[in-house]
């Protein structure tokens, strides 16, 4: 029924298809940024936390009798971690990004969005007619063009705290002029909580911005902290807003107990072990910089590739070397890149011999 669009896919170098990888591969794809995605001595700790309650499934939605004990703590553990007055778990970051932008963009309010902004952001934003503004990619100026031209709402910005496919961190320029034009900001930090700053915080700490009731911040569970679920931290009544209006945050069976433990004992983990591993990924920063020449903000070595084949086939060299990266084509961006991933848990000396066999 659908052979001829699977045929252009193939033709184009498009097709994908879900692989179970071979285990003897280096992982250099992944999203795991600190290593902790194979630690079993975090996963036996998440696994006594669950077999201290007697249910370990969530059994229904939250607002039924879904919302567990260890969903509480993690939510609590989180946001004061961050400096933010509450939280809530979300089953993944995709129906986060869809709860808050359909549930905070009412009418008379618009939304400002990064043309870059992810998938799931863009996907929410064709629930909101003309209630949406896309502006340039991490431009201040073009954005708070576009904001003085507004004089309806409630003005909200959504922005990423580093973006999955160029590593390119935002600007603090666009969380001044959100203060100054009074906006809420959004800011999804999947790429940069457990990543930026010294404590592994995120973009709010490496840019040293105190967290205020404009601010919300959404991130995933499912990258540096090893696990798979979603969360976001705002003020308490906006927490209380989306519970009340977030449909994917109502509507769906409460996320996974066990992943939400796993995630709160990797998290405090994390919290015990940030200057370490803070210092472990300037280590990588700096050797990609050394044999690449190509410096890094974040652990998101993105390297343009002239055609889908051409990506594929480096793909496919360094697969046969033993390394497993990311070969990155349409849609997800509009020019083929290697997306590499200088992650912890593998050592300096492999992540030096991967980096000179990619050209």
């Amino acid at each position: 029924m659908y052979e001829k669009e699977l045929n252009a896919l193939k033709k184009a170098g498009r097709f994908r298809q879900r692989r179970v990888w071979d285990k003897e591969l280096i992982d250099f794809a992944s999203n795991d940024y600190l290593g902790l995605a194979n630690n079993k001595e975090q996963l036996k700790k998440a696994l006594k936390l669950v077999e201290e309650y007697e249910n370990h499934a969530p059994k229904a939605s939250m607002l039924v009798n879904g919302y567990h004990e260890i969903h509480q703590r993690f939510e609590n553990k989180l946001a004061t971690l961050n400096g933010f007055e509450e939280g809530i778990v979300v089953g993944s970051g995709f129906l986060a990004n869809m709860a808050l932008i359909d549930a905070l963009v009412r009418k008379k309010d618009m939304l400002f969005i990064d043309e870059d902004y992810h998938a799931s952001g863009m996907m929410a934003t064709g629930l909101l007619a003309d209630r949406v503004i896309k502006f340039k990619h991490n431009d201040p100026e073009d954005l708070e063009e576009k904001l003085k031209k507004f004089s309806g709402g409630r003005k909200i910005i959504a922005i990423e705290g580093v973006y999955s496919m160029s590593g390119t961190v935002c600007k603090k320029e666009i969380f001044e002029i959100a203060d100054k034009y009074e906006a809420l900001l959004i800011v999804d930090e999947a790429h940069s909580s457990g990543v930026l700053g010294k404590k592994l915080l995120g973009v709010f700490e490496y840019y040293n911005i105190t967290p205020h009731e404009r601010h919300i911040k959404m991130g995933t569970l499912g990258k540096a902290y090893g696990s798979y679920g979603a969360y976001i931290l705002a003020s308490s009544h906006i927490v209380s807003f989306l519970v009340n209006r977030g449909k994917p945050i109502i509507y769906s069976t409460a996320p996974s107990v066990i992943d939400t433990a796993l995630a709160l004992v990797n998290i405090e983990y994390v919290a015990k072990n940030s200057q370490k591993m803070y210092e472990e990924i300037q280590l990588r920063r700096a050797l990609v910089q050394s044999v690449l020449n190509i410096p890094l903000a974040s652990l998101i070595l993105p390297i343009p590739m002239p055609t889908n084949q051409m990506t594929l086939a480096v793909q496919s060299k360094l697969e046969a070397s033993g390394y497993l990266i990311g070969a990155i084509r349409q849609p997800t961006v509009n020019e083929p890149i290697l997306r590499i991933i200088p992650r912890l848990g593998t050592s300096l000396e492999t992540l030096k011999s991967m980096l000179n066999k990619v050209y």
